[in-house]
């Protein structure tokens, strides 16, 4: 098993999310996605990116913080291998919450919205 991703590596991976975004259906995004903000701080590499979630999809994610200064709505920790299992479908979200893998901030109703997208 590695050790830790890249920085770049990570990117790659926050970028196949969003094209995983964009093969969802109109009629599923309407139902399930509402406009948030969305930080991914990778703790292992001490990096945060940040992306736009909405009806249309998910805008690509960027290490600029939000122009208007407030912090993200939904919040996800998590290591850098961790990150691309996860987008590869290699790892379970469920079992990486349950298992302190992953770290989610957000409201009851934005995590179910999100277990039901990814």
């Amino acid at each position: 098993m590695r050790i830790m991703a890249s920085v770049e590596e990570c990117r790659s991976a926050l970028a196949k999310l969003v094209a995983q975004f964009d093969e969802i259906g109109e009629e599923d995004r309407a139902k399930h996605v509402v406009e948030r903000t969305v930080s991914c701080r990778v703790a292992d590499l001490g990096v945060i990116f940040y992306g736009r979630l909405h009806p249309d999809g998910l805008d690509p994610f960027t290490e600029q913080p939000p122009p208007d200064g407030k912090t993200a709505d939904v919040k996800l920790t998590i290591a850098s291998d961790d990150l691309i299992a996860l987008v590869d479908g290699e790892l379970d979200l469920a079992r990486a919450l349950l298992g302190g893998r992953v770290k989610v901030d957000a409201s009851f109703g934005d995590l179910l919205r999100l277990r039901r997208l990814i």
